[in-house]
């Protein structure tokens, strides 16, 4: 019982020391922090953990999730802008210590679950659990590199002072080796149920729905690289999409949450520090979309001024970059809109946390048929289709818009914000299949970054990649070398590397092709 009990702590606190800086924790082999009695039944204790800690979803300290996500990925998709004063991520500040704070969570509490996972299943023939794994070690470090670049990767862990880096090119390479021995186990298992059941908390221990899943983040991970080496990128989508994508919405992926486990956006949303972002309505405005009201609440105070002509729109939105004066006094928490009800219901366990979606990997389909690449279909357009009406299925809407018009075939473009802001952009919905290369693809991230919400991670790396799709410039930048009309490439690294892994992190420096600042662009960004 003894050893059961030191178990269950091992999950469910001993990698919770968020605000540490004591670098010899953060870099302690996992393996060595465990006892000698862990056996197939109670190694679920340290799988759901695992799962949980990458995404942020039910941290103790919600703070870890606001600095992860509210206060730069939020903010750098566009999808939110802050209304607190002192908030300057919104402007371009970069600061450290919430970066620090982004770090050493993923480090102290989910690197080293996702580490022991890893290897106790290997150490222990248990297969199948070991390739799961393995995929999910691939999207919880995809998030982190596209954070920073050079990364603590294959050595972290060592148990030693010094922890080199791993160049971005190197992960990515990893990435790709480490799916596709994952995928070859993982198909050599169909139709089985891994023994992590309950725990698995992604698919509850479906192996097809897995090998869907690996597939579909390698399909994900191949066009991140298309701009920086487009026959890595080429080879990795076809093999991904001729092992077998996701192409329903019964077999998306999401973190489930429960009471246990919450949503964070529970709990920061009662903090009243950000609210929708004026592309937001511009953009959805402009196409009556219906999935607005998924999304967002009703402003307390709806400006019905610039409505649709004969449509009720109570959704308002603030532009980012707003100077401190301007988020003293304007009332930005009553004017613009907060997120939806499941978003904002305290003490509730909130959505599910999305991680791939069918919808994404049509996009992705999209973008590859655009360019000559076998997306397993006949046109760009017919998977740009595709995935606009998945991601209407999965909310329940029917493909019409809030006129009650089809919705993939109308003309409409982004509206005016307010009266006095013009739309963000004039790209259409309808598939402009005569149209440049650009255009299409600019369609086709527009309609992706509308169907990935809340999935700011993803979506601050496909603006970076791509450029799309075309949002607001800031109103004021506080970085001189980060005009409001670009936003930052990267994150630089933390005081915890500065202070207690020097050595380590110049081979990271070493590696990251320019100074270490939100202009340096990572490995893939190469558009």
């Amino acid at each position: 019982m003894k050893n059961l009990f030191y178990i269950s702590l091992l999950s469910a606190i001993l990698f919770v020391p968020a605000c540490t800086d004591n670098f010899d924790e953060l870099n302690t082999n996992p393996k060595s922090l465990t006892v000698d009695k862990l056996d197939q039944g109670t190694f679920g204790l340290a799988a759901a953990p695992a799962f949980y800690f990458p995404v942020h979803v039910g941290v103790n300290d919600r703070g870890s999730f606001q600095l992860a996500h509210s206060l730069f990925a939020d903010i750098y998709a566009n999808y939110m802008a802050t209304t607190a004063p002192n908030f300057d991520s919104d402007k371009f500040t970069l600061v450290g210590r919430w970066l620090n704070g982004v770090y050493v969570d993923f480090y102290a509490d989910a690197a080293p679950q996702i580490k022991y996972v890893v290897d106790f299943s290997a150490d222990n023939g248990f297969a199948v659990e070991n390739a799961i794994f393995k995929v999910w070690k691939v999207f919880a470090y995809h998030r982190t590199t596209d954070y920073w670049g050079p990364i603590p990767y294959s050595q972290f862990g060592n148990g030693e002072k010094v922890v080199p880096f791993d160049s971005q090119e190197d992960i990515y390479r990893d990435f790709f080796k480490t799916l596709d021995e994952a995928i070859a186990v993982l198909k050599s298992n169909a139709g089985k149920t891994s023994f992590l059941g309950g725990n698995d908390v992604v698919f509850g221990g479906n192996i097809d729905k897995w090998t869907k899943f690996a597939n579909s983040l390698k399909l994900r991970l191949a066009m991140r690289v298309r701009y920086v080496d487009a026959g890595l990128a080429k080879t990795n989508a076809e093999s991904a999409v001729a092992s077998g994508i996701i192409e329903l919405n019964t077999d998306n992926g999401f973190v489930k949450t429960s009471n246990n486990w919450r949503n964070s956006y529970t709990t920061i949303t009662q903090w009243s520090e950000y609210r929708m972002s004026g592309d937001m309505e511009s953009i959805l405005k402009g196409y009556l979309d219906p999935r607005m009201a998924m999304y967002f609440a009703p402003a307390k105070q709806p400006d019905p001024s610039d409505d649709p002509p004969g449509i009720s729109f109570p959704y308002e939105g603030m532009r980012n970059g707003q100077s401190k004066e301007a988020k003293q006094g304007s009332g930005f928490n009553e004017k613009a809109s907060d997120q939806s009800a499941p978003y904002t219901l305290a003490e509730s366990a909130g959505p599910p946390w999305p991680l791939i979606k069918a919808s994404e990997v049509y996009f992705l389909r999209a973008e590859g048929a655009l360019i000559g690449w076998n997306m397993g279909g006949s046109s760009a357009k017919e998977f740009y289709d595709q995935g606009i009406q998945s991601s209407m299925e999965e909310y329940g809407f029917d493909g019409t818009d809030l006129a009650g018009n089809d919705y993939v075939s109308s003309t409409n473009v982004p509206g005016n914000m307010d009266a006095s802001t013009p739309p963000v952009s004039t790209v259409p919905i309808a598939y402009d299949g005569g149209g440049s290369t650009e255009r299409q693809l600019e369609q086709i991230i527009t309609q992706k970054w509308i169907a990935l919400y809340p999935n700011s991670w993803e979506c601050w790396s496909e603006r970076r990649r791509t450029g799309y799709p075309t949002l607001y410039p800031r109103l004021f930048t506080d970085d001189p070398a980060i005009p409001v009309t670009s936003i930052p490439r990267r994150v630089p690294y933390t005081s915890t590397e500065y202070d207690n892994n020097a050595d380590g992190l110049a081979t990271g420096l070493a590696k990251l092709g320019g100074p270490d600042n939100g202009v340096t662009k990572l490995w893939w960004d190469k558009k």
